[in-house]
């Protein structure tokens, strides 16, 4: 099943229909006309899982915050404090990214709104385009990891774990990561000046008080966002569902209150979300089928037979399917390795005693780093869409390079140190 699986995506058929007709053919091969009941009850599981509720309500939230005006204030009163240090508007883009991430869920429209925004202003103060490059694309993909997270949202019921603690587990897992990142991009701007230039004095600049208050102006939206999405999950007032449901109103009236609103940008941001979410829930489907037949199919037993062949012990089997999704990453996008790969690791995973929040962290963590590498690299496409003819393709790839370096250095840390994603769900919410 599995080179089937590949040999149709190599060959340019879409991931959901290349899962879906290995299932059917397999299935039909193996189980005979028992096949299709299997199918129905497995697209039933997908279609009443209320958990999967939250992915439209997530996706309008992005959508909505877009058009909110929230983005162009964030990014005034960050580099009113960053600017005067060594690549700051650099850190005060990945500073802006976690919040904006965090306000989101929604990986690409975190990168296209803040590229559209911090590529002129990067460029007017003659920063490198390989810097530019790694820090957009390197801050964009934090909506993996910084929650709420759409992709948490999927992996969730894919892995059987808790949404809520996946959560608020991935919060120090996210702050390690921009922290390194905004520590690479301080050297870097310390060791080569050039690469991010500091700018003279602005006879404009507006004192400290003013800039409290441009700091509190646009701060307090987004902040409110946060608190309504994940301060109601932390504090046990609203499932996930619910407090997705909390933020896509709270999207709506901030573009509401901020003047942005029209019908044509609530039409647009409803189209959009259909076309996600029914994509998003279309590969599910498929990618339930594929597994059902796989396991009914012998394939767990086959998974563990090998496994304990191998006799890699502990660490080497994490090892084992790390790698895995790291080499998947590299042609595929994150809700296909979600749906090809968790569902066959992570009984594997609870048999070992591996802690399964603390695994889904690493799987984040290596899914993020997919993102920003060859030849797939997604954060590649979406800054093509966004960036200038004078910053080429291999910039990007260059850009890139350092911070997948440091993707490794927070997965190393974290896999040394699992309390660091374990020891806030287990003071927050009591369990992982």
């Amino acid at each position: 099943m599995f080179p089937a699986l590949f040999a149709l995506i190599f060959l340019g058929f879409p991931i959901a229909f290349s899962l879906l007709a290995v299932a059917v053919v397999f299935g039909i091969y193996v189980f005979g006309d028992a096949a299709f009941f299997q199918f129905i009850q497995k697209i039933e599981d997908v279609a009443s899982n209320f958990v999967l509720a939250a992915v439209p309500l997530f996706v309008f939230m992005g959508s909505m915050l877009e058009r909110s005006g929230i983005a162009e204030q964030l990014f005034g009163a960050v580099h009113l404090w960053t600017k005067r240090l060594p690549g700051g508007l650099a850190i005060g883009t990945i500073i802006m990214c976690i919040i904006f991430a965090a306000s989101t869920g929604v990986i690409g429209a975190t990168e296209t709104v803040v590229g559209l925004l911090a590529i002129p202003a990067m460029m007017r103060h003659k920063y490198s385009n390989s810097l530019i490059s790694g820090t957009i694309c390197a801050g964009g993909s934090l909506g993996t990891i910084i929650p709420p997270s759409v992709v948490v949202v999927v992996m969730g019921p894919i892995a059987n774990v808790s949404i809520g603690s996946l959560m608020v587990a991935m919060i120090f897992p996210g702050l390690i990561l921009s922290a390194l990142y905004i520590v690479y991009i301080v050297i870097l701007c310390l060791v080569s000046p050039t690469a991010g230039p500091r700018p003279g004095p602005d006879p404009n600049e507006p004192s400290f008080t003013e800039k409290l208050l441009i700091t509190a102006k646009a701060l307090v939206p987004p902040l409110v966002m946060i608190f309504a999405v994940l301060g109601s999950i932390m504090l046990g007032w609203a499932a996930p569902t619910e407090a997705a449901g909390l933020g896509a109103f709270g999207a709506l009236l901030l573009t509401v209150l901020y003047g942005r609103f029209t019908f044509k940008s609530f039409w647009e941001a409803l189209i959009k979300t259909l076309v996600i979410t029914s994509m998003i829930m279309f590969i599910l489907m498929a990618g339930s089928l594929y597994t059902g037949v796989f396991v009914g199919n012998g394939g767990m037993s086959l998974m563990r037979d090998l496994l304990e062949t191998l006799d890699v012990g502990y660490w080497g089997l994490l090892a084992i399917f790390l790698g895995l999704i790291f080499i998947a990453g590299f042609f595929l996008e994150w809700i296909s390795i979600l749906l090809i790969f968790l569902p066959i690791f992570m009984p594997f995973v609870r048999a070992m005693g591996m802690d399964p929040v603390w695994f889904c962290m690493l799987v984040l963590i290596m899914i993020q780093t997919s993102y920003l590498t060859p030849p797939m690299a997604p954060a590649i496409f979406y800054l093509r869409g966004v960036a200038p003819p004078e910053i080429t393709l291999r910039q990007m790839y260059a850009g890139v390079t350092p911070f997948i370096a440091i993707q490794v250095i927070a997965l190393v840390i974290v896999a040394a140190f699992p309390e660091v994603a374990l020891w806030l769900p287990e003071q927050i919410l009591g369990f992982r």
